[in-house]
């Protein structure tokens, strides 16, 4: 079996944004793997208007150019890491827009989560727990959480994330759970009639 193709999913589209960081120091360290083949793909790059389809596409198809274009990237991969922002105690408005315009890409593949700031993103990724279900995905327990002192010396002092090495040793955990969950469940997809 190859080995799985893992998104890092950027779900914040601000320009003063954070997320790039997180997910360029994830996608460093994926890449020093030899069980997977990880990219960054970023919710930023595919314009999607607020979802203003007939239905989700598992029902009807997408008319959106766009939301193809979106749709077509996710159905890639295997697996996927949500770098989530924490926007009043949710996730963005288009990371769960962006999860919407692809309902039938994400089923039966795994999730991890990559949080910052104050907590984490915790509260936002409780909450996106819940979604991928709703989608048919398998949220994994193990996810890294660049929360308090660790997110404010990265973002107000420009620490780099790397001199962090407990983030490091939390993202290889996640990352070993995401591989084998990317490769059960892909042989599982492979098996359906």
């Amino acid at each position: 079996m190859s080995h799985p193709k893992i998104a890092i999913v950027i779900g914040s589209t601000r320009t003063t944004r954070f997320g790039d960081k997180p997910a360029r120091w994830l996608y460093d360290i994926a890449r020093q793997r030899n069980d997977l083949t990880a990219e960054i793909v970023d919710v930023k790059d595919y314009d999607l208007p607020f979802f203003d389809e007939v239905a989700s596409n598992v029902h009807v198809p997408t008319q959106n150019p766009n939301g193809i274009r979106w749709q077509n990237k996710i159905a890639e991969f295997d697996a996927y890491v949500w770098v989530v922002a924490e926007y009043n105690h949710g996730p963005t408005a288009a990371l769960k827009n962006a999860i919407d315009f692809a309902s039938k890409e994400w089923q039966r593949k795994a999730v991890s989560f990559l949080g910052y700031g104050g907590l984490g993103a915790a509260r936002a990724i409780e909450q996106l727990r819940c979604i991928a279900a709703e989608v048919q995905m398998a949220s994994l327990g193990k996810g890294v959480y660049i929360a308090g002192a660790d997110f404010f010396e990265v973002w107000k002092n420009g620490r780099d994330l790397k001199t962090l090495t407990h983030l490091e040793a939390a993202a290889q955990e996640m990352l070993n759970q995401l591989v084998w969950w990317a490769n059960a469940l892909k042989a599982a997809r492979q098996n359906l009639t």
